[in-house]
């Protein structure tokens, strides 16, 4: 099964906070780099050129522009990793998700394209996507 991955789950794996992360916040990073791991092991998942997008510039603006390159180098090379594109409509299809879940508006894309892709899970630490119906959060 193939699962969408959000953009969350490379921002807990790869961001180093400047303090010392509470009990919880060490557990989702912990997930985070585990679920990464099993993409690394082939694990196949779906994101879009969006969630990259704001990945990348989250990562460089954190951590620097040779650690942004080298997660969008990484992204690019995994063949179980597909990338899907977003045109004009698939936001315009998203704000119906927006108004009707109360989600973001990259969340609300995520949402649209993993339907239309029938994938049914999103690997995501955003709780926002618990109010979509039609897709499960899984966080481990």
């Amino acid at each position: 099964m193939v699962r969408f991955l959000d953009s969350s789950v490379f921002l807990h794996a790869y961001l180093k906070p400047g303090r010392r992360l509470s009990l919880d916040e060490t557990l989702v990073k912990d997930a985070a780099s585990r679920i990464l791991q099993r993409i690394d092991e082939g694990e196949e998942v779906a994101t879009s050129v969006v969630h990259i997008s704001e990945t990348v510039n989250i990562v460089e603006a954190r951590l620097g522009l040779g650690r942004a390159i080298e997660l969008l180098e990484n992204a690019l090379a995994s063949e179980n990793l597909s990338i899907l594109t977003v045109s004009r409509g698939s936001y315009e299809g998203a704000l119906a998700i927006v108004s009707r879940y109360g989600v973001s508006p990259n969340d609300a894309l995520a949402a649209l394209l993993a339907r239309d892709m029938n994938i049914t899970e999103v690997y995501s630490f955003d709780k926002h996507f618990d109010n979509v119906p039609f897709l499960k959060r899984v966080v481990e």
